[in-house]
């Protein structure tokens, strides 16, 4: 542990090493100060306090001469403190910041299937708390090598003063320094398990405030209040053990330099007895062992913090050392004037990466191929678990294929640049995500070149002006967060015109309107297809569908089952061929219509009911 502590301290001092050198060399001053401090008192007692006592006056300029040294002293060592932690808190502020920005930027190069298999609760405490941990020693880290060096300075003249003093402080402080490694070793497993414990804390809350909804409609707040106290009781008595050891340990490690200052006065008073020292040097030993006390403790604050750090560094590492990045290449899609993207899948395979390196991938996708031409629609169809949304996100680059190749206008994705994809294609995804701000920024995303008249251009496309229009404050009104002020329906058409706003070439709607009214979802998908008065389409469009007329404004169907392209064609073509889809999609449409029939009858009955009564009146 003592090992592996020293590396990060030094990856720490490799990576700001001007500002450490600032730290140590104010702490260095502090701890030489701290020894002419001891030696000025002793000679001011020896040379001006005992003589005045013995001759019944005060010698001026004597006085005059010691204060004026203390003073000096004093000064130094208010300049020494103000360096050492100015220096040592810039450090570790600075080393945090970085090292936070390094795993966020990390967390954006790691493909979406890592993202999968980290919970969130875990990566937040990544980023903040492991990264906080790991940097923590930094703090008292120069004082405690200034303290080094004061100790052998220490040591020395103790060794210029009397032989015999010399021996009491070479028992002295090797005894600190090996209490200060066992409470180490025995601190390093405790640390550990604390910082593990806080991570699953953080992910069990996260999970908890992520589905509220699921834990108020289904009554699970007695479960999931049960899920969080056991965890956190867990933290609690690991943190608790963390603190009885430093209960025990402390008042050792503050007891040891005491001792040594008695140890001191026995022995310096035998000593002068014999007359082999004098009290000058009697008192600056004796001051020197009292003012030493202290900062010998931030060699113990370092190397209790060196557990925890360690297991803080450990779990950062986990993430800067993940594998899997998904590099961008450097071509460019730029049609002038700008045109519908074509999209082509050619004979693609995907796995999604197993939970643990030693287990097999969940295969997905297998010889995967087809193509959205250039200014065409095409629903993608297939029951549960076919591979509908691998597909969308393949086609967007969220993932990469195994095997095979996923094409924008003949280019593969992997080939373009992160500006020109994002530029080119974008997803509207099965869930809405809406950011608590306002409606403005929710679509415009603070991308640059989108105004207001774009955004209302982008509203009416997804048939949402005319709800946006009747908010308070029009595109200015904040919506909540996760968008809690609207229906699921508005929030699927406010991400709908997130992504109409950036006039994408190509869209990928993976069941992106499940939750609008089918007349309204048929409106959207007119508009999308000629936006411009009947001028041709703006985009190639790609649905994941599951309504009939939904379907039947395709162009072309794709029928997936079980990872593979089963068949392709019309709707109607499908429709009388391929007995599998026409029993989903009979299916869906018959669920969609009793659901229609309910919300038909709900909304009828209160009505025939009051007629009734009207009647028997």
């Amino acid at each position: 542990m003592l090992g592996r502590g020293l590396a990060v301290l030094g990856r720490a001092i490799r990576e700001q090493p001007r500002i450490f050198a600032v730290a140590v060399t104010s702490s260095v001053l502090f701890g030489v100060m701290v020894i002419a401090s001891a030696y000025v008192v002793g000679a001011v007692v020896g040379e001006v306090v005992v003589p005045s006592i013995a001759d019944g006056s005060v010698a001026v300029g004597a006085l005059a001469l010691a204060a004026a040294a203390l003073f000096g002293i004093s000064v130094l060592r208010v300049v020494a403190i103000f360096g050492r932690r100015l220096g040592a808190g810039y450090m570790q502020y600075r080393l945090q910041a970085a090292y936070r920005r390094r795993v966020t930027r990390r967390y954006l190069d790691l493909p979406l299937a890592w993202h999968q298999r980290n919970a969130t609760g875990t990566l937040l405490s990544n980023a903040n708390s492991d990264v906080e941990a790991a940097w923590y020693p930094i703090a008292p880290l120069p004082f405690a090598v200034g303290t080094l060096v004061m100790l052998v300075g220490a040591i020395a003249s103790l060794f210029l003063t009397d032989w015999a003093l010399a021996l009491v402080g070479l028992a002295v402080f090797p005894a600190l320094f090996a209490l200060n490694v066992v409470y180490s070793r025995r601190m390093a497993p405790r640390q550990a398990r604390a910082q593990r414990l806080r991570a699953e804390v953080s992910g069990i809350a996260h999970e908890s405030f992520d589905g509220a909804l699921v834990v108020k409609t289904m009554g699970r707040e007695a479960q999931e209040t049960v899920r969080f106290s056991a965890r956190a009781g867990e933290l609690r008595d690991a943190l608790i053990s963390v603190g009885r050891l430093r209960g025990v340990f402390d008042p050792l490690l503050e007891t040891l330099p005491s001792l040594g200052t008695l140890a001191v006065l026995v022995v310096g008073a035998v000593r002068l007895r014999h007359g082999a020292i004098g009290v000058t040097e009697l008192v600056s030993v004796a001051f020197l062992f009292t003012v030493l006390a202290f900062p010998v403790r931030a060699i113990g604050w370092v190397l209790a913090e060196l557990p925890r750090s360690v297991a803080g560094w450990d779990r950062v590492r986990r993430v800067l050392d993940a594998t899997g990045e998904m590099p961008y290449g450097d071509r460019r899609l730029d049609p002038d004037p700008p045109a519908p993207a074509s999209l082509a899948f050619h004979d693609v395979h995907f796995a999604y990466e197993p939970a643990e390196a030693h287990l097999p991938g969940v295969a997905v996708l297998g010889e995967v191929s087809f193509t959205v031409p250039a200014g065409k629609t095409v629903a993608l169809v297939g029951p549960t678990g076919a591979g509908k949304s691998t597909v969308a996100s393949l086609a967007v680059r969220l993932v990469d294929p195994r095997a095979g190749t996923v094409t924008l206008d003949g280019v593969d994705v992997r080939d373009l640049s992160a500006e020109s994809l994002t530029s080119t294609v974008a997803l509207v995804a099965q869930v809405p995500f809406v950011f608590d701000d306002t409606v403005r920024a929710n679509i415009t995303l603070d991308r640059p070149g989108i105004g207001d008249d774009d955004v209302w251009a982008a509203l009416r496309l997804a048939e949402a002006d005319g709800f946006v229009a009747a908010l308070p404050d029009g595109l200015d009104t904040l919506v909540g967060e996760r968008g809690t002020s609207l229906s699921g329906g508005q929030r699927q058409r406010l991400t709908l015109a997130r992504a109409l706003a950036g006039r994408p070439r190509l869209l990928v709607l993976d069941d992106a309107t499940s939750a609008v009214d089918p007349r309204v979802e048929a409106a959207i998908l007119a508009g999308l297809r000629a936006p411009a008065g009947g001028q041709g389409a703006a985009a190639s469009i790609l649905v994941v569908a599951y309504r009939r007329a939904t379907i039947a404004l395709a162009d072309e169907v794709i029928y997936l089952e079980q990872g593979r392209v089963l068949a392709r064609g019309t709707h109607r073509e499908l429709l009388a061929t391929v007995p599998g889809y026409a029993d989903l999609v009979t299916a869906y449409e018959q669920a969609e219509r009793e659901r229609e029939q309910t919300r038909t009858y709900e909304e009828v009955t209160p009505l025939a009911s009051g007629l009734e009564i009207e009647v028997d009146r």
